[in-house]
């Protein structure tokens, strides 16, 4: 039987490095979301090669984000289940480390493309009128100082935290799972940013 994951899982230099890679973040992504699965599974779901996808599972397994699930399928068949429910990264823990430049950008990539396909996703699906209506993709341009940030995250997150916890018990037969993406950060209007 499925355990419930934990919370999150705070990345260090050594799980960053474990995660900062497109595939095992969409295999994170599709364990999380979907639940466990085996690696032929997630092989078709994401159109890769069973080998593959098993490399990036023990590679997964290793840094602490999934584990086997021992009562599920056999010696043959190995089904995985994600560990946490989300990643954190302390973003100010890195930026100074010249080793883990290349790793953290890789795994924010991979991470914006994963927001950017779930996206995408949407809009190609032909969902009913009261989802079209309610749904939002919208962007503000705040000027803030980085503590002002700071404070209006904290409430997005308070805010989010509540209804999550609010939201475990919706009995609504309407209900969905819904993703709320949400990136912050200073922009000075350079060419980096077109390419």
């Amino acid at each position: 039987m499925s355990e419930v994951p934990q919370r999150s899982k705070k990345l260090d230099a050594r799980s960053l490095r474990g995660l900062a890679h497109p595939l095992r973040v969409r295999v994170l992504g599709l364990l999380r979301v979907d639940g466990p699965a085996t690696g032929a599974m997630l092989a078709a779901r994401l159109g890769e090669d069973r080998g593959n996808i098993s490399w990036h599972l023990r590679q997964l397994a290793e840094h602490g984000f999934i584990t086997e699930e021992r009562d599920r399928g056999t010696k043959r068949e190995r089904w995985w289940r994600a560990v946490h429910q989300y990643t954190e990264l302390p973003l100010h823990d890195f930026v100074h480390d010249p080793e883990v430049r290349e790793p953290l950008a890789q795994y924010l990539r991979a991470a914006l493309e994963l927001d950017f396909r779930r996206a995408a996703a949407f809009s190609l699906d032909d969902w009913p009128d009261p989802w079209q209506e309610a749904v939002e993709f919208a962007g503000w341009r705040l000027r803030l100082s980085p503590q002002r940030l700071k404070e209006v995250l904290a409430e997005i997150t308070a805010t989010l935290e509540r209804v999550e916890a609010d939201g475990k018990a919706e009995a609504d037969p309407d209900s969905e799972d819904v993703f709320i993406q949400l990136q912050a950060f200073p922009h000075r209007g350079d060419e980096r940013a077109s390419r």
